[in-house]
């Protein structure tokens, strides 16, 4: 795993954490009174490195995101007796067997799309594309139609291990109609109820099986190899053209018309003296389930393109409004853990009334990335094109950035003692200890006494910011609350 293997030690057994960092922090665990098992859980759940993804497909109201809730065991996944409900893709962490994996919920198959065989194929070619193993749903109770003999056809192109999940199978009557789904050809039929849960132990050994305990390398080409950068923006934002400028060559088709480009384009650009990937993306659009056709594949593309990256470059449209659209953008690549910078491109036809607009808009509508760091740029005329790259170092040296436990807790016993957490209900939570245990992007796990509202949890990342900088890339804070059967006497 090229991502895990690099100087923050991530690739360890401990999460982050040395052998000697481990027992330290362990013992100190135990005077506190947690349970060890507890604690090792903790580090386990927020120092591992990418987890295998699990991608549940089959057409529509076959009962995948039922089937995505029973294996997340909780109710998260929009469920409603109508095909078309779950929109755009959805991730979630789940665990069966003492084994973590990501279950991607996919959806927003439009049968207007192009007809529902050019809609399938784009959301399940990229769902299986981005997936370790595959989860494929289908209605036992109608058995297998031509759309489902079409998924079938792009599983087996995949060469992706498949799961044949013969959903909606409530009783024994139900077992002949499962059996039926062997003319599929991908396997014993694993007859299930996602409504009531029958059957789901079973399909989940055999999903542990089909995934790896690691999945397959996500980041560069090899140990050492260069970075990637996704560039990503609404259409016709100039991503191209930023591309073709610091290539300082004609590498990418640019066109007024927004949309031209279609696919991830996959360039190696030397730029002060280190060869960097930049992928130039599709732009993304309103809604996916909107586009017709190419665009919505493209859109689709665009998100794998984010998953494969380690920085993204968010380019905004200087000259106008930032949108909701751009707002979207951003989340998307925080909310895949990727380093961020914002480049705001045209930046050489703004007067100074819409400077002054531009800036009170980055405060209000961008306050929530003020870490990123932040680049006017002009693809046009090449203005300050030189600050990019610095701006993308930046970002993955924040990216990398791991605090060593005894520093990290003596920080935390300053905010503790400077500014404790409100009382509410005559109680006190406190933060007790806690540890860096993952980087890319930083993960920190906070034992404490109680539950930790949000907004002291935004607080603690607010001063972490200050103390260690993590310029450039979000921080993820999980919190573990001393239980009371483990109290000390």
């Amino acid at each position: 795993m090229n991502d895990q293997i690099h100087s923050d030690g991530s690739d360890h057994e401990h999460g982050a954490l040395g052998d000697a960092e481990y027992a330290e922090f362990m013992e100190l665990a135990a005077q506190e009174g947690f349970d060890v098992e507890d604690v090792e859980g903790a580090i386990d759940e927020a120092g591992h490195g990418p987890l295998p993804v699990l991608a549940v497909v089959g057409r529509p109201n076959v009962g995948k995101s039922t089937l995505v809730n029973r294996i997340i065991g909780r109710r998260e996944a929009v469920v409603e007796d109508k095909p078309g409900v779950t929109r755009d893709r959805v991730t979630y962490e789940a665990e069966w067997a003492g084994r973590r994996f990501k279950v991607v919920d996919t959806g927003g198959w439009e049968q207007d799309v192009l007809g529902i065989d050019a809609s399938v194929a784009a959301q399940a070619e990229y769902a299986i594309e981005a997936a370790d193993a595959v989860v494929f749903v289908v209605d036992s109770t109608v058995g297998a139609t031509d759309t489902d003999e079409a998924v079938v056809k792009l599983l087996r192109r995949a060469g992706k291990p498949v799961v044949l999940c013969a959903n909606k199978v409530d009783g024994q009557s139900g077992e002949a109609d499962a059996t039926a789904l062997w003319s599929l050809g991908l396997g014993e039929p694993h007859p299930v109820s996602s409504l009531h849960g029958r059957g789901t132990g079973d399909l989940l050994d055999a999903v542990l099986d089909a995934l790896p305990e690691a999945p397959a390398q996500r980041f560069g080409t090899a140990l050492g190899g260069p970075r990637r950068i996704a560039l990503i923006g609404r259409p016709n934002v100039g991503k191209s053209s930023l591309l073709n400028k610091v290539a300082n060559e004609d590498r990418v088709v640019v066109n007024e018309m927004a949309g031209t480009t279609r696919d991830p384009v996959d360039e190696l650009i030397q730029l002060g003296g280190i060869t960097w990937k930049f992928i130039d993306t599709a732009g993304i659009r309103r809604r996916v389930h909107l586009q017709e056709g190419a665009d919505y594949y493209a859109s689709l593309r665009t998100a794998a393109a984010v998953e494969k990256a380690e920085v993204a470059v968010v380019l905004i449209d200087a000259s106008e409004s930032i949108s909701v659209q751009d707002q979207r953008i951003i989340t998307m690549a925080v909310e895949a853990g990727r380093a961020l910078v914002v480049a705001y491109n045209k930046w050489d036809t703004l007067d100074e009334e819409r400077r002054y607009y531009l800036e009170r808009e980055i405060e209000t509508e961008l306050a929530q990335i003020a870490w990123a760091p932040r680049v006017n740029v002009s693809a046009l005329t090449g203005r300050h094109m030189e600050k990019l790259v610095p701006a993308i170092e930046t970002a993955i040296e924040g990216w990398e950035t791991r605090i060593p436990t005894g520093r990290l807790n003596a920080f935390l016993g300053e905010i503790v003692a400077s500014h404790p957490h409100p009382v509410r209900g005559g109680k006190q939570p406190r933060i007790l200890f806690g540890t860096q245990a993952g980087t890319k992007p930083p993960r920190f796990v906070l034992f404490s006494s109680g539950f930790l509202e949000h907004g002291y949890r935004r607080f603690v990342e607010r001063r972490l910011r200050e103390e260690f900088g993590f310029e450039g890339t979000p921080i993820h804070i999980s919190v573990r609350v001393r239980e009371k059967r483990g109290r000390k006497k």
